[in-house]
């Protein structure tokens, strides 16, 4: 039975792999990818590209596009987050350098648009086709694993998505009950995001784009729902939350 995969984020370096592996799947019969810019690259056959401001009035409109298409989605992946950009927002190593403006920034890349685009989802995926919908989030949102401290930002915004992925699985429970979400931790990835921090990436765990697309697509390979999000990490391993 064929389906559709909706990737967004997709100007992410995870998410550009992501779509190309799709393409290559004869059983996804359509994909669209969302970014706030204009595709950069030649794409795939069967690959629409949409672009969103990712306000809530632009997420609305582009779900409404969505919902016109004919079939259902199997996968979606929400690939959106921030770790930097440029001197204006650096993970903080000491409490002085927290920075309001910053803070504000992350948890607009990390948490708000992640959560305004499962309020719109919601009711888009409530079809009988079983749907994976997985969210980028990161290890070091677990509170109960924090044994270093610092990147406040990061962390705060990725435990806090974490906790509303935890939230409205139960809601889509009960209104989307053939769709799992997965809260993703893919690693460290050789990305514009990781890039100014590999320097102390242990030998062998900085992953490419690619290894980490076909993991996270391997991971969601018949997973059928359980009535629970789930936080895993690139291996398929639970996280603790």
């Amino acid at each position: 039975m064929s389906s559709k995969a909706l990737v967004i984020g997709a100007s992410s370096g995870i998410a550009q792999r992501l779509i190309c592996r799709l393409s290559g799947d004869p059983r996804i019969a359509g994909i669209y990818a969302v970014s706030r810019s204009p595709a950069e690259v030649d794409l795939p056959a069967g690959v629409s590209w949409l672009t969103c401001d990712y306000s809530e009035v632009g997420i609305a409109e582009t779900v409404a596009l969505l919902n016109e298409e004919p079939g259902e989605f199997s996968r979606v992946f929400i690939c959106n987050g921030m770790l930097h950009e440029g001197d204006r927002v650096r993970p903080e190593k000491r409490l002085e350098e927290i920075d309001l403006s910053s803070i504000e920034a992350v948890f607009r890349a990390n948490t708000f648009t992640p959560l305004l685009w499962l309020k719109h989802l919601v009711g888009f995926l409530r079809g009988e086709q079983v749907c994976t919908l997985t969210l980028f989030s990161a290890r070091v949102g677990s509170i109960s694993d924090n044994k270093l401290g610092g990147w406040y930002s990061y962390r705060a915004s990725k435990a806090a998505l974490n906790m509303l992925v935890q939230t409205a699985s139960v809601e889509y429970a009960r209104r989307a009950k053939n769709v799992q979400l997965v809260a993703f931790h893919p690693g460290t990835t050789d990305t514009a995001l990781s890039r100014p921090f590999q320097g102390n990436v242990p030998e062998g765990k900085l992953f490419s784009a690619d290894f980490v697309a076909e993991q996270l697509l391997s991971i969601v390979e018949n997973m059928t729902p359980v009535g629970h999000a789930l936080y895993l990490d690139w291996q398929g391993r639970e996280i603790p939350w």
